[in-house]
């Protein structure tokens, strides 16, 4: 698979905004079974090799897992405040976890455990995520190899990304879209 046109916009707008830590924080868009609309921001993990899926860890346990099982798609809302620039992402998610029989998918779930500090492993090692405090949370900083089985991996795959340049008058607005024969299309718009 080729890469994405989307890609060297983006990948020119993580390069900007590299001295901004915060620039890896993203909020996702996910849909309750109810209809309503839940977002979150996560650390975006960087892309799956060389291809266009975006990479994030989660807990399996947390809400937004059952969301993704009932709606499956989801939407990114990325935005670089040095270049002024947003990024939406939208396509289906992907979860990862124990039970993944891919080994390619496995893998990359180990390495990422491998890659995080102990103190961001820590919180798979607390209560499941959004439950009643009881007490106080563990403080056993997780040295193993192995991830627990509720550490997910979670792929977005972007089939349709908007890219808004709101520096500049007018400002500049982008449409790529994954085409059937995946291929992508794009497509200067009205901002």
């Amino acid at each position: 698979m080729s890469l994405a046109p989307w890609r060297a916009p983006l990948a020119r707008a993580l390069h900007r905004n590299r001295a901004l830590a915060y620039s890896r924080y993203a909020q996702l868009a996910t849909v309750d079974p109810q209809g309503r609309p839940h977002n979150r921001t996560l650390v975006v993990r960087g892309f799956v090799g060389d291809t266009n899926t975006l990479e994030f860890i989660t807990d399996r346990r947390s809400a937004k897992v059952a969301q993704i099982h009932h709606q499956p798609w989801g939407e990114l809302c990325w935005y670089f405040p040095e270049t002024r620039e947003q990024f939406r992402l939208a396509g289906p998610l992907q979860l990862i976890d124990d039970s993944t029989e891919d080994v390619f998918a496995q893998t990359a779930r180990c390495q990422r455990w491998q890659s995080l500090s102990p103190r961001s492993r820590q919180p798979f090692t607390w209560p499941p995520p959004g439950q009643p405090r009881q007490g106080d949370l563990p403080q056993d900083l997780p040295l193993g190899t192995t991830p627990p089985a509720h550490f997910c991996l979670l792929w977005l795959h972007p089939q349709r990304v908007e890219h808004l340049e709101l520096r500049g008058h007018p400002q500049n607005r982008y449409c790529y879209q994954m085409a059937a024969n995946q291929t992508w299309t794009v497509q200067e718009v009205n901002p």
